[in-house]
């Protein structure tokens, strides 16, 4: 039991970790010498310079979407530990496994808002590709829905 335990906090924790990289690095869009994110555009041409991303409509929403679903995941794991030490022997952790699985709703939201509208933002070459922000984003998706799933799932036991 205590293994399960364990594994469930390391799978929680991983899709936390996730998140926050693919919210916060510079890798969404790269384009040769220059990235691009949620935040700010980077170029590194003779000289590397940061300007804040623009402020369209989309990108804001991608923006509460990642933030969204970071307080949701951080919400779902201390509510996780207050219902570990609180919940009567035998009841499910369904307030948690709600949480993660909203947490895993906005991210891919977020995602799938970033995918349909980032040519708006920067124009498509044939050297822009996805960064490994944008990848870890999509990856934390289904881990967080995951992780939910066995939250709901989940009986408390002695």
């Amino acid at each position: 039991m205590l293994l399960l335990l364990l594994g469930i906090i390391v799978l929680h924790v991983t899709v936390l970790v996730l998140l926050f990289v693919s919210t916060i690095v510079s890798q969404w869009l790269v384009n040769g010498g220059q990235t691009a994110d949620l935040w700010q555009n980077c170029s590194s041409g003779t000289i590397f310079q940061c300007l804040t991303s623009s402020t369209n409509e989309w990108l804001q929403s991608v923006q509460a979407m990642m933030i969204l679903s970071i307080i949701f995941s951080v919400l779902s794991l201390f509510l996780f530990f207050c219902q570990l030490f609180t919940l009567t022997k035998g009841g499910r952790f369904y307030i948690t496994g709600i949480f993660q699985i909203l947490a895993g709703l906005c991210v891919m939201s977020g995602a799938a808002i970033f995918t349909v509208r980032h040519t708006d933002w920067h124009q498509a070459s044939e050297n822009t590709s996805y960064g490994f922000a944008y990848i870890l984003a999509w990856l934390a998706f289904p881990l967080a829905l995951a992780s939910g799933i066995i939250y709901v799932i989940l009986r408390k036991r002695e």
